[in-house]
């Protein structure tokens, strides 16, 4: 079991899937994004996001809305048709698409017919070099259509918000779908080709027992899930106002939270999955697994993964994309969007252009929480020694000459050390999720 050390988790801190994080977005230049992609050579990553789910359930923070409206979905994938087309068109001949990526929302709320559209487009517009093809699902909604949708599109990578499978969990959280649902939707996907599949789960729900995710890890274990996403619920209805339906006294205190994430760990690496981060586990043969032991996992707004590609185009409403130089989000408002986008306009004026100290700080943040180790320059060493001292009392980091270790047991506390090298938090006071 971790070690609980309440006051260095008592500061809620980013996620730091990008440095700077979303939270320091600002205005962009004008033609900001447009120069971005125009000098995007080399191996290049592209996500969809598709902003709509059948059920919308009370803890989701995601930018997504009901697709029972059909005249807005259609004229959303138009709008997202043609800025495929308007992003392409802006590459350089260098350019070699290699990774795709369907998210949410739920990208089988649309249906199947048009989501092979936009794969058809995709083929039409950029240059593909053998891309790997991945999709976020939302069980509630799948069919057995889809496993002959993801047959025929090549996808090989799919992940499943189950969240978890204790059926009184599931009614507070608004996301109700029984085991067999489940059962039956892996044996889809399977048939379909998926090589890779993760389950998102989740500790902290309300209501939730150390017993309720135990059941859970093991129900994920049978069904044979090739890795798995441990997240912990953010309550933050001050952001994400559909949460205000869940009851907060309902939820597991912090060193509730914290024993959970301690026994999901324990859990998973005593049935052979391999500790991914902080929060991801994999088994050894899952490309994941094999980055980490590689030295080769990366972060990016995804989470952590095996792309090495240093540039990832985000498009649809509220998608991120990232470049060295810049981090730009495409407007978040899908109206704004379409009316954009279907002019042939690029809706990404938001976001920050990455300075070198920007870049040398996130390549130390992006190195602690991947492999868990960073070589500081003298000047990072000397601003944050001080503010290391107590993990480093603790037994939870280790200082040696430059480089800076997390101990194994100081897994929970990576994302509080990382933080103390994020020169923005003293700025912009926003209030993030717990810790852990």
């Amino acid at each position: 079991m971790w070690q609980y050390h309440p006051e260095l988790l008592a500061k809620p801190v980013p996620r730091y899937t990008s440095y700077p994080t979303a939270a320091d977005f600002g205005a962009l230049p004008e033609g900001a994004i447009e120069r971005a992609i125009a000098g995007a050579d080399g191996d290049i990553s592209l996500y969809l996001h598709i902003p709509f789910c059948e059920q919308i359930c009370y803890y989701c923070g995601c930018n997504t809305g009901a697709a029972g409206k059909r005249a807005r979905v259609e004229s959303y994938l138009a709008a997202l048709h043609q800025e495929i087309a308007t992003v392409a068109s802006l590459l350089p001949e260098g350019a070699r698409v290699r990774r795709i990526a369907f998210g949410g929302g739920s990208p089988n709320a649309i249906e199947p017919a048009e989501l092979l559209a936009l794969v058809d487009a995709i083929h039409a517009h950029f240059p593909l070099f053998a891309p790997e093809w991945s999709i976020e699902l939302d069980p509630r909604s799948l069919t057995a259509q889809w496993s002959h949708v993801i047959s025929e599109v090549g996808i090989t990578r799919a992940s499943m918000g189950v969240q978890t499978f204790a059926p009184h969990c599931q009614k507070v959280i608004g996301r109700e779908q029984p085991a067999a649902m489940i059962g039956r939707s892996v044996d889809w996907l399977r048939s379909g080709g998926v090589t890779s599949l993760n389950f998102d789960l989740m500790y902290g729900l309300p209501h939730q027992t150390a017993a309720d995710l135990i059941e859970s890890l093991e129900y994920t274990r049978k069904l044979g899930a090739d890795r798995v996403a441990v997240f912990g619920y953010a309550h933050v209805p001050h952001l994400v106002p559909r949460q205000k339906v869940i009851p907060e006294d309902a939820l597991p205190g912090a060193e509730a939270r914290f024993a959970m994430a301690s026994a999901a760990h324990a859990f998973l690496t005593g049935n052979g999955y391999d500790a991914i981060g902080f929060d991801h586990f994999a088994l050894p043969h899952d490309p994941l697994a094999r980055a980490a032991r590689d030295g080769m996992l990366r972060r990016n707004f995804q989470g952590f993964t095996d792309d090495q590609a240093e540039v990832l185009i985000g498009m649809g409403s509220s998608a991120i994309s990232g470049f060295p130089g810049l981090l730009a989000q495409n407007d978040k408002h899908n109206g704004r969007y379409r009316k954009l986008s279907g002019e042939g306009r690029l809706s990404a004026s938001h976001g920050i252009a990455r300075a070198a100290q920007d870049r040398l700080r996130g390549g130390v943040i992006e190195a602690l929480l991947c492999r868990g180790e960073a070589a500081l320059s003298p000047c990072l060493l000397a601003e944050v020694q001080g503010k290391l001292a107590p993990f480093i009392a603790a037994g939870l980091a280790t200082l040696s000459d430059n480089s800076l270790r997390i101990a194994p047991d100081g897994l929970p506390y990576a994302r509080v050390i990382a933080s103390l090298f994020d020169s923005y938090r003293a700025i912009t006071q926003r209030k993030f999720s717990s810790a852990i």
